[in-house]
């Protein structure tokens, strides 16, 4: 018991380390055990976030549905590039060169301001033309459309929050990653029931008052990362040499980023197209997909967080030049992901209906709820090894192979065959659930066979 709990404190000690040497087992627990927390932590915000949201109105809901649909380009755009951070840092520290792993984290950071000051200015201007284009109505456009304004408008927040805790995590340092959202998070659970109902002098402000609450936590934890990055204690600390523009890094960078970018948004964009055949079958069966896929993101999140810990032991490993290891490390990180995933399929399909009660009283919402819950999870287990393996090639630099796996089983495959069998076969939402079912499914398998044939070990970043 002693043993278990000083490996605990040691996870959660927020110490970088390096990965390259000693037991595969216990690198994996040290770095999955934060990150797992830290990805749990988004679960919780998502959860919270749509517990609040769907006590406004049905169409409350399927307007944090609609918007969350197109805001998962920013996520894509995030994670794009929190990938190159996270390749290029866990690389270098491989290779004992911190100065590089901060000169690229700040080029990481430029990349990201220009971006999110784009997409604020777009998505400010253009919020009610993106919500009509998802299908919606003009009561959800006119009592929520200062949500989708709020949320991208202040889509910096997101993008750094993201992007630095990348840092920390190639750095080997995800306990303050884990920290950081901690209190962001709990910053938002305060603020959402004060800033949606209102409390006190705090006047009610509906739905938007949940973006407000996202951008301060989230804000607030941006803040505390800048802090730790620039205080110097650390391994990886930007200090004022590297606060200037690197053009190779950025170049470098740029090219791992876009195929990583372009990857995300193309599963991002798949989910916009599903979210608007969906929005055919009407705002119950958008309502209740987007509580369940809330749910889903709770256990996902998680699933991401060991994800996550492959990536950096593949980056440092192969810096260290044990590709071996590196190989390793990602199966085992793989079986325990797919028994955690096990676990959570069974509790789901079971006890669907009591999870799926507590989020809204409406009987169509909830049915269309728990199935979508249940189609979802029987897929866990694909999920559990693609997740892992698709994190294990964006750790190596390889960020255009799943690209591709990517594109074949959501454009080709997922987005026509929901569409047929939503609307042709007449399957409704159900259509779109198993759609997704099997695409990730195939997917799942692709990306093992691919995986298996060793040549992300070769990539240079």
């Amino acid at each position: 018991m002693s043993k278990i709990f000083k490996t605990l404190q040691e996870s959660l000690s927020g110490k970088e380390q390096e990965f390259t040497s000693g037991s595969i087992n216990r690198a994996i627990v040290l770095l999955s055990i934060p990150m797992v927390l830290e990805m749990m932590m988004e679960g919780i915000f998502a959860l919270v976030d749509i517990y609040f949201v769907s006590k406004v109105s049905p169409e409350a809901t399927a307007t944090v549905g609609m918007t969350e649909s197109v805001v998962t380009i920013i996520y894509s755009l995030a994670i794009g590039l929190s990938a190159a951070a996270t390749a290029v840092v866990s690389r270098r520290i491989g290779e004992h060169d911190p100065e590089g792993a901060a000169k690229a984290a700040f080029q990481a950071v430029l990349i990201a301001f220009v971006i999110s000051l784009i997409i604020s200015v777009v998505g400010i201007i253009f919020a009610e033309s993106l919500l009509r284009s998802m299908g919606g109505t003009a009561k959800q456009i006119e009592e929520c459309v200062g949500y989708t304004k709020v949320i991208f408008g202040s889509n910096f927040v997101i993008m750094f929050i993201f992007l630095l805790n990348a840092v920390f995590r190639g750095a080997g340092n995800a306990s303050i990653a884990m920290w950081v959202l901690v209190v962001s998070n709990g910053i938002n659970i305060i603020l959402d029931p004060i800033l949606i109902f209102g409390w006190g002098p705090v006047p009610a402000m509906g739905v938007t008052g949940a973006a407000v609450a996202t951008t301060i936590g989230r804000g607030i934890g941006v803040c505390i990362q800048v802090y730790l990055l620039l205080r110097g204690t650390n391994i990886i600390k930007i200090a004022r040499r590297h606060l200037v523009l690197h053009v190779e890094t950025i170049v470098n960078m740029l090219r791992i980023a876009s195929t990583g970018t372009l990857q995300y948004i193309i599963a991002s964009a798949s989910w916009i197209f599903l979210m608007r055949i969906i929005a055919e079958s009407g705002t119950e069966a958008v309502s209740g997909y987007t509580i369940a896929i809330r749910i889903i993101i709770f256990t996902i999140m998680p699933a991401w967080g060991m994800a996550n810990a492959a990536a950096t032991l593949v980056g440092q490993n192969l810096g260290a030049g044990k590709p071996e290891r590196a190989e390793s490390s990602v199966w085992r990180t793989a079986h325990l992901n797919m028994l955690f995933m096990l676990v959570v399929s069974i509790l789901y399909f079971i006890f669907a209906r009591q999870i799926v009660s507590q989020f809204d009283p409406n009987p169509l919402v909830v049915e269309n709820a728990i199935l979508a819950l249940r189609i979802f999870s029987m897929g866990y287990v694909f999920f559990a090894y693609g997740m892992v393996i698709s994190s294990a090639f964006n750790g190596a630099g390889d960020t255009l192979t799943p690209t591709i796996i990517n594109f074949f089983c959501f454009w080709i495959l997922e987005i026509p065959l929901g569409y047929w069998l939503a609307t042709h076969l007449g399957w409704g939402l159900a259509g779109v659930c198993w759609a997704v079912f099997i695409a990730e499914s195939i997917m799942g398998v692709i990306l093992i066979v691919l995986f298996r044939r060793g040549t992300w070990k070769k990539v240079k970043v």
